[in-house]
């Protein structure tokens, strides 16, 4: 292994953690910093591969909260197929370069949102169900990533935590399964891909029980929100770097975006610490 896949080999056992932890996470934390060293076209069927398998287990492992989603889940999961299709379309045949610019313009905002801790439930869920599976599926499809729009929407959905992670589980195991289909149909599997795939496995496998026991010992929402701060300004680095490779704008322009990236989340962050401060007081002051 050189340095470069070495070191994507780490990011992808941190997200495999924070996956392990949250039920999302592992596309949308090394996607970023994978990009930087594959093109799409290699990378997305080698995290289908290992999703497979890693959205499989958690199906298993959340399987009692199961029955209670599943109602909810089966227009959502209508939506995938066509979602899919469209979305590994546009990564078969789409410049790789354009694509990670999509990619990150269209994770950023949504990485925000998650950060923020936005709830906002969804009042027509079940006419909203196609249509969002839809999206959902063919963002998968282009670049493997649903976590944070899914985790935005379910989050807002009154979900327990289990239900939550069970929900996570089928609807996840559902695209990567539609997505390994596509990119088999598609001949995306080559054998740089495989590669990857095998690079990126002992992280995913030795990541995920990691993250499961470390829940444990920390507070889900601090936890969260600090993956989330991290994976935001992953991304806006990347997204800088991609537009400065392709001459989309000046570095300094690109930096200047990602510097204005850095006090967003910081803005965020400090105002999440500061709210956990003074909720303790203002419980007692009611008391």
């Amino acid at each position: 292994m050189n340095p470069g896949e070495v070191a994507i080999a780490g990011v992808a056992l941190v997200a495999a953690i924070v996956t392990g932890a949250l039920g999302y996470g592992f596309s949308s934390i090394t996607v970023p910093a994978a990009l930087l060293v594959y093109t799409g076209r290699v990378l997305n069927p080698a995290l289908v591969l290992v999703e497979v398998f890693m959205n499989g287990v958690a199906l298993w492992t959340n399987r009692r909260s199961l029955r209670a989603v599943w109602p909810r889940m089966r227009p959502l999961i209508a939506g995938v197929v066509p979602g899919v299709i469209a979305g590994s379309l546009l990564l078969a045949y789409t410049d790789s370069g354009r694509l990670k610019v999509l990619t990150f313009a269209v994770l950023l905002p949504l990485i925000f949102l998650q950060s923020a801790g936005v709830r906002r439930p969804i009042r027509r869920e079940r006419a909203a169900a196609v249509p969002a599976g839809i999206v959902l599926g063919a963002l998968y499809g282009a670049t493997t990533i649903s976590g944070p729009p899914l985790a935005l929407i379910f989050n807002n959905q009154g979900l327990t935590k289990d239900e939550f992670r069970s929900a996570l589980s089928i609807f996840r195991l559902a695209e990567s399964l539609c997505a390994l289909v596509a990119y088999l149909a598609l001949g995306l599997f080559t054998r740089e891909a495989l590669t990857v795939a095998a690079t990126l496995a002992p992280s995913a496998a030795i990541g995920i029980p990691l993250g499961y026991l470390a829940l444990r010992s920390i507070a889900p929402e601090a936890f969260r929100r600090t993956c989330m701060a991290t994976d935001a300004l992953l991304v806006g680095f990347a997204l800088a770097r991609t537009a400065i490779d392709l001459h989309l704008v000046p570095s300094g322009v690109a930096y200047a975006g990602f510097a204005a990236i850095v006090c967003i989340e910081a803005f965020i962050v400090a105002s999440f610490v500061l709210g956990r401060q003074r909720r303790p007081a203002g419980e007692a002051a009611t008391r």
